[in-house]
């Protein structure tokens, strides 16, 4: 099972792709550890993304999608995988589709999940207040959600016009989420 898993922030993706990992057997694969193992391990790549976070520029597409593709082909990536947080805008999409033709691993679904504004951003301040996150400002989530409605949300439709996108309430008990989204998923 290849799988993305998209939605805004504070719609429950982490969460799901930890449960949906374990349920499959495939790794969770986020773009933000995948950063991190390579920023940490002083990798080429890795090196890379960081002479632009040093800078506090947001890291290149092209650099983000090698980065991707790198973890992809990775041994425990060969049976399926489920990614969080790629491809978050429309030159991502092309870079993801060109990736997998060549590692010959086809997308099967792009799980999307939905909730109300409100009800994310009051997840988003909880977690702030929670895991004590100066980042996560009223202000600097509603960027983050604004952010997405603009450059990711409308990526859903080309998994529509595919027919790979399945559609599933970010709201509600956990395991009922899941549930959900497995069933969807056949």
């Amino acid at each position: 099972m290849r799988l993305l898993i998209m939605g805004p922030q504070g719609v429950g993706k982490g969460t799901q792709a930890a449960l949906l990992s374990e349920h499959y057997g495939i790794p969770a694969i986020s773009t933000g550890d995948i950063f991190r193992y390579n920023i940490k391990n002083h990798t080429e790549l890795g090196k890379e993304a960081q002479s632009y976070t040093d800078k506090g520029e947001l890291v290149p597409d092209e650099v983000t999608s090698r980065i991707v593709k790198d973890r992809l082909a990775q041994d425990d990536a060969q049976d399926g995988w489920i990614l969080d947080g790629y491809p978050r805008n429309a030159v991502q999409v092309q870079a993801l589709d060109q990736m997998l033709e060549e590692l010959e691993t086809p997308l099967d679904y792009a799980v999307a999940l939905e909730a109300d504004h409100d009800v994310l951003m009051d997840r988003m301040r909880r977690r702030a207040e929670q895991e004590g996150r100066a980042d996560d400002t009223p202000e600097a989530i509603a960027k983050r959600l604004k952010i997405y409605e603009e450059q990711t949300a409308p990526l859903l439709d080309i998994y529509k016009n595919r027919g790979k996108l399945v559609v599933v309430n970010g709201v509600g008990e956990i395991d009922e989420i899941s549930a959900q989204i497995i069933g969807q998923l056949g």
